[in-house]
Order: C-alpha cells, then sequence, then structure tokens
C-alpha cells in the first residue's frame, strides 16, 4: 500500500487480455505492461502460469516477464490454476505475488480450475507454504462472491465462511470477486461491512465486473464499507472467459481514477503516465476480436 494511506491499487492487464481471441503480440504486451509500469500502481496483474490450452493468450507470460522493467516499486501479480503454476512462478524472483481463484461456486470452480472446491481449499494450504517459502504473497480470490449464474446455493454467509477458512489457512490477502457483474450496492456494502471489521489484520480487496453505467454505485459501496483495495482494468476490458459465454468487463482504472481523485485519495501514481497507458489500451485493444 502506499505510505501512509492505506490505499492498495491493482492494475489488472492479464485480466483484459485473457479472453481475446486473436494473439496479442509478445512485444506489444512488453510495451504496454511496461507503460503500466510507468504509472506507480501498487500492484501489476501482469500474466499467468496456467495451461496454455485454457488460456492461449498468455501462452508467453514467461518471456513477457524477461522484459519487465525492474527498476520500479510496482509489485507483479501472476494467476495459477494450480500448485504446478506456483511453483513455476516462485522460480521468477521479479514476481511479489501469486493470485489464485477460489469459487464459492462449485460448478465455476470446476471450470476455472478442474477442480473442486474441497480439493482446491487443500491446493491453498499447499500454496500458502511454497508462497512462504519463497517470499511471495498469496492472494486468493473469491469468486463468485455475490452471485452466480449457476443456481447453486449462495448466501453472504457462505462466502463469510469460506473467508475466515482462508484466514485459517494462513491467508492475509482476500479479493471479493464481483465474477459475472450481479453484486448489488447493498450486497457489496454488506459483505463488505461484515468482514472488514470481522478481519482488521487482513486485507480485503475488490475485484469488480460492472458495465460503464453501474461502476460507481458498487464502488462507492466497497469504499463506504472500508474497502482500500481495488482492483481495475484500464478501459474496462476483460473478463473471466471461463464463467459464462459473454463477458462483463472489469471496473475501469480511469473511473476508479475519478473516483479516487474525488475522495481526494493521495495515490502516488503519475498522471501523465497513466494517460499515456490509457492510449496504448486503445491500440492493444482495438481488434473488434478483443472486446
Amino acid at each position: 500500500m502506499h505510505p501512509g494511506t492505506g490505499f492498495e491499487w491493482v492494475e489488472c492487464p492479464r485480466d483484459a487480455m485473457q479472453g481475446i481471441v486473436q494473439f496479442i503480440p509478445t512485444q506489444q504486451k512488453i510495451n504496454y505492461l511496461n507503460s503500466l509500469l510507468k504509472v506507480g500502481f501498487n500492484v501489476l496483474d501482469f500474466g499467468s502460469f496456467v495451461s496454455e490450452k485454457a488460456i492461449p493468450q498468455l501462452k508467453d507470460t514467461a518471456e513477457v516477464l524477461e522484459n519487465l522493467d525492474d527498476s520500479v516499486d510496482t509489485r507483479l501479480l501472476a494467476i495459477v490454476a494450480n500448485c504446478r503454476g506456483a511453483e513455476t512462478a516462485c522460480t521468477f524472483p521479479r514476481i511479489s505475488c501469486i493470485g489464485y481463484p477460489l469459487s464459492v461456486s462449485e460448478t465455476f470452480q470446476q471450470r476455472n480450475t478442474n477442480s473442486g472446491i474441497e480439493a482446491s481449499f487443500q491446493t491453498v494450504v499447499e500454496m500458502a507454504e511454497l508462497a512462504d517459502a519463497h517470499g511471495k504473497e498469496l492472494v486468493i480470490y473469491l469468486s463468485m462472491a455475490f452471485g452466480n449464474p449457476y443456481g447453486e446455493d449462495w448466501s453472504p454467509g457462505k462466502v463469510e465462511d469460506m473467508a475466515a477458512r482462508l484466514v485459517g489457512c494462513g491467508i492475509t490477502t482476500i479479493a471479493l470477486a464481483d465474477t459475472v457483474g450481479v453484486a448489488s450496492p447493498e450486497s457489496v456494502q454488506n459483505l463488505f461491512g461484515t468482514l472488514i471489521p470481522a478481519m482488521p489484520e487482513i486485507k480485503i480487496g475488490a475485484h469488480l465486473h460492472a458495465r460503464h453505467d453501474n461502476w460507481k454505485e458498487k464502488v462507492d459501496a466497497a469504499w463506504n464499507a472500508g474497502c482500500r483495495r481495488f482492483d481495475s482494468a484500464m478501459k474496462g476490458y476483460g473478463g473471466c472467459p471461463m464463467a459464462k459465454d459473454e463477458l462483463v468487463g472489469n471496473l475501469a482504472s480511469e473511473h476508479l481514477l475519478d473516483f479516487l481523485l474525488e475522495k481526494k485519495q493521495n495515490l502516488g501514481v503519475d498522471l501523465q503516465a497513466f494517460q499515456s497507458a490509457l492510449k496504448q489500451a486503445d491500440f492493444v485493444f482495438s481488434s473488434p476480436t478483443a472486446i
């Protein structure tokens, strides 16, 4: 977090890119990610070590990583779907954070990691040990935290129980993910408003997927409930290709910036570099197949 602010901003180009069918050239990714590194985000969710068959867009993550600016303070986060991916991520000193999606939905967990919820909890335990041994921060994304499209049993209490169980596994950073954009301001307020006071030592973040017409009410609800860690992506591109056929975009970084400036939040970001990266996003995601 930025010193003295208690705020953490995670920019997510990986989430923006992963569902794009047309392969983005490796050098183009490198250029774009380096432009984002100049902004001064706390964390850059830059790539993933998952099956190339599952996410072909990110098969060049290792090559991209080799060419990223290492002179900045921004921490790099890589997403993994199993312990093998975590082991690979741990071999790279430049990577500070490892992200793993644990879903409230059994259906989505199977679709996303080819593993059930209970088996995934065991994976979390093994990853936590691995991350600790290599000095990495393990971030668990509680997917479908606000409901899901599969008609399964869901309740805030179930999310709270899973979060508590994660804390028992030694996890200190949890991101509540509105994976398919179904959260309401009320559900966001209630869940963050319950978990943050109950877990004062845990970083609880918001990974919100939202349309351009309903993002602010969700962000405002999370903020008012005490959330100070937010994920976003330039232009709001992205979404999880494993969730539904129609992707719901990420919270747009430019919207989050406006919100934070309204709150007079001390961001510690370079606004000129931000605008430059925003222009590059237009170029990177200009293909019709990128939407």
